[in-house]
């Protein structure tokens, strides 16, 4: 665990005793385990959605772009038709 041995754990704990007290200690460690809880939910979940979106985007490859002989005419394809004009107007 993060390279700590037993003595340096017992070490922290008695420190920790003598600066918070009986009292403070245990809701302090209540407290980081509830933290440390919600951290690693929080990780697995922000994993998942990554390792989600990985597989969404192998199953479905992006859609090829058309090719030049679906546009005749490479002005009209970026001009808005009469009926997008006639929406915008009214």
């Amino acid at each position: 665990m993060f390279g700590i041995g037993m003595t340096e754990l017992m070490v922290i704990f008695v420190i920790g005793l003598l600066v918070l007290g009986p009292k403070r200690l245990p809701e302090l460690a209540r407290s980081l385990g509830r933290t440390l809880a919600e951290f690693r939910r929080a990780s697995t979940d922000l994993r998942q959605d990554f390792l989600d979106v990985r597989d969404q985007a192998h199953r479905d490859p992006p859609p090829e772009p058309p090719s030049p002989s679906d546009v005749d005419d490479p002005a009209q394809a970026d001009a808005p038709s009469k009926s997008q004009t006639k929406a915008s107007d009214g």
